[in-house]
């Protein structure tokens, strides 16, 4: 799959990067970038299998322009594992919920870098990227106890992580709302804390004006009546803990 752009007004560009790992044994992950003027962010960029090939895809897009910032969403390997590499091979710096700042060195890390892994409160915060104000939103518990998403208003896409995320399918855009729930209800009923959490995430997300809700793993969700279909799937959805009571039982002999 090539590079896919989902928004270009000639000076702010969306593009989604072209699937490097797909076919391997690791999960399925998306690679995202903004670029506004001269400035890029690269959200949630990959581990160490395909550093390489998304850093090249990078410098790419980027052009002229330079990468400013690195979001990760929360801690899990497929977003922070080649953080490291990232940061000594760019002057960006790297934000991650302050609740992670301790675990990320595991992975790995210079000392020399350390100084622009960034925390980010847990009430969010509002990257300026060259006069372009991108919102961080919290997510708590949509899957990571430190999780966020990234709206970005002027191409009103939701960049929102782990949540949306759906796996073996062949498409990279939602058409058929029904259709595509079998790719990701099971792993929402699992990785997703509670119906709780869902709801007050969708009761956030519905004071924004979006156009399209793109997550971390597999399709993406374009057009307002595909949004609401997937923010209301959302909000009605048992998952995480209103299910996990039948599990504990001790193992037979």
């Amino acid at each position: 799959m090539p590079n896919t752009v989902l928004y270009d007004d000639g000076n702010h560009r969306n593009v989604l990067l072209e699937d490097f790992g797909l076919g391997g044994l690791a999960v399925q992950a998306n690679q995202h970038m903004i670029v506004h003027g001269g400035s890029g962010m690269i959200l949630d960029p990959g581990g160490h299998k395909v550093y390489s090939k998304v850093l090249t895809e990078t410098f790419s897009v980027l052009g002229k322009a330079k990468l400013r910032y690195i979001f990760l969403s929360h801690q899990d390997p497929d977003i922070v594992a080649a953080v490291n590499g990232w940061l000594m091979t760019t002057d960006a710096d790297a934000y991650i919920s302050k609740l992670w700042m301790r675990f990320v060195p595991h992975f790995g890390f210079d000392h020399l870098v350390a100084d622009r892994l960034k925390p980010i409160p847990d009430e969010g915060m509002v990257f300026d990227l060259e006069g372009a104000r991108l919102l961080v939103l919290p997510a708590h518990f949509l899957h990571s106890e430190g999780n966020f998403q990234i709206y970005d208003p002027i191409a009103k896409i939701l960049y929102s992580g782990d949540l949306g995320a759906s796996l073996g399918m062949n498409y990279i855009c939602v058409s058929d709302f029904d259709a595509h729930i079998p790719y990701m209800e099971g792993f929402h009923r699992r990785y997703m804390a509670s119906n709780k959490v869902m709801k007050a995430w969708a009761n956030m997300v519905r004071g924004l004006d979006i156009e399209t809700i793109v997550p971390q793993h597999g399709a993406y969700f374009k057009g307002k009546k595909m949004v609401q279909r997937f923010i209301d799937w959302c909000a009605d959805l048992e998952c995480g803990v209103d299910l996990i009571e039948p599990l504990f039982k001790i193992p037979a002999a």
